[in-house]
């Protein structure tokens, strides 16, 4: 009889199936199933914990430990996951007689622990243990800054901790947990002002018209010895137009820029010998309609005193600078400097510039012969450190920083 290629080709793959599962039968030990192939047995008088069960709750300042008890079984694989879905770090010995966790466990959290087994005959065995841990006593909190709501692009962002965090291992752990989601935050760092407030700023400005999210894993993590974290209120930031104005002291003009495209200059009036205006990048911190501004409040007295009603004031500085409507001095703007320390304008001009402006942006004063502006204390001069400078801030970018932490400085009543 003659076949067709297709009955050949059907007969073909016949025989070899037939023939490979003689051979199956063949290396195989009769009917008896592979080990790994059964369903894993209930190690549980195999495994110990170090984990207390029940109601009792473990003390998170000690290790988790998951051990053999006899030679007849070993651990193959632990894993260790809290409520929030973070996995608890651990080593596994060589023999698989014990496992213990590298990472310190969190505080007031409950895990689940999985542990995969193999007996002598090579079958697999589980256990799951769940365990509570105890809560902190001592917590450590963080208060995010500014307000929720809408700033310009140079507002950084402020976290301010409930207790001093000075070694360099705390910092770290503190900095890692501290998160921003923002375009360019990938750019940007947290910087340590001193043991209880960090800044964090971008690169750059941040972009216009975007979003900045900042939230925290802190909560039950173990940050120095007895002290966890707390939870944290999250924040969110609306970053609007980008808003600069450059206040040139020496040729007496307030030039103003939307978007890096410029929209207006105004003739002003800065410092005057003594008194002269800060050099430097400053971050608008508020506006207030009304101000009525004394000298006597910034320690000014004598002939130099003052006690002036004054409208349409955004400050720059906690210790009294301002831009603002300065009617008494129109005729030295745009040709002299006459005031304490402020930026006087017309008060056309003042109020134009109030209703454009908001906190989060940011005024320059270049050419004059006053001091720089503080990098922190007085207001937000963030901006005037480099970049370089700015990342030795971080512990986890360069290190903790030299040089001895910025004093506080008094929020003292306005200058003119």
């Amino acid at each position: 009889m003659t076949h067709s290629p297709r009955l050949r080709t059907v007969l073909s793959c016949t025989l070899l199936v037939v023939s490979l599962g003689a051979s199956a039968t063949a290396c195989g030990s009769g009917n008896a199933p592979h080990p790994l192939s059964t369903k894993p047995y209930n190690a549980t008088s195999q495994i110990a914990f170090s984990a207390p069960e029940g109601a009792v709750k473990a003390n998170p300042d000690k290790p988790l430990e998951i051990t053999a008890k006899n030679r007849d079984s070993r651990i193959t694989d632990v894993t260790a996951v809290d409520a929030g879905g973070h996995y608890l770090a651990g080593e596994l010995t060589a023999d698989g007689m014990r496992w213990h966790s590298t990472a310190p466990l969190a505080a007031g959290a409950r895990y689940t622990v999985k542990v995969a087994t193999e007996n002598k005959e090579g079958a697999p065995g589980n256990r799951i243990l769940t365990f509570d841990t105890a809560p902190a006593k001592k917590k450590l909190t963080v208060e995010f800054g500014p307000e929720e709501g809408s700033y310009g692009v140079g507002q950084p962002i402020t976290a301010t901790l409930s207790e001093p965090i000075k070694s360099k291992a705390a910092r770290d752990v503190v900095e890692r947990s501290l998160k921003i989601r923002a375009p360019g935050a990938e750019d940007g760092t947290w910087h340590w002002v001193d043991d209880t407030e960090l800044h964090y700023r971008p690169k750059e400005y941040w972009p216009a018209n975007s979003t900045v999210t900042v939230s925290s894993s802190l909560e039950g993590v173990k940050v120095s010895d007895k002290l966890y974290g707390d939870a944290v209120q999250p924040l969110t930031l609306k970053i609007g137009n980008k808003l600069e104005a450059i206040v040139d002291a020496s040729a007496h003009t307030m030039t103003v820029y939307r978007n890096d495209e410029w929209i207006n200059t105004i003739p002003v009036t800065t410092g005057k010998p003594g008194f002269s205006t800060r050099n430097g990048i400053k971050v608008v911190l508020g506006k207030e309609s009304f101000v009525r501004m004394r000298g006597t409040s910034v320690g000014i007295g004598g002939s130099e005193g003052y006690d002036l009603p004054v409208y349409w004031a955004t400050r720059v500085t906690w210790s009294g600078e301002y831009v603002h409507a300065a009617p008494w001095s129109v005729g030295q703007q745009g040709s002299a400097n006459v005031s304490h320390g402020c930026t006087g304008m017309s008060t056309a001009n003042a109020a134009w510039f109030f209703e454009i402006v908001e906190e989060g942006d940011i005024v320059q004063v270049i050419n004059s012969i006053g001091d720089d502006m503080e990098e922190f204390g007085n207001g937000f001069g963030d901006w005037n450190l480099d970049w370089e400078d700015w990342r030795k801030g971080s512990v986890v970018q360069a290190g903790v920083r030299d040089g001895s932490s910025p004093s506080d400085s008094a929020r003292l009543r306005p200058q003119v």
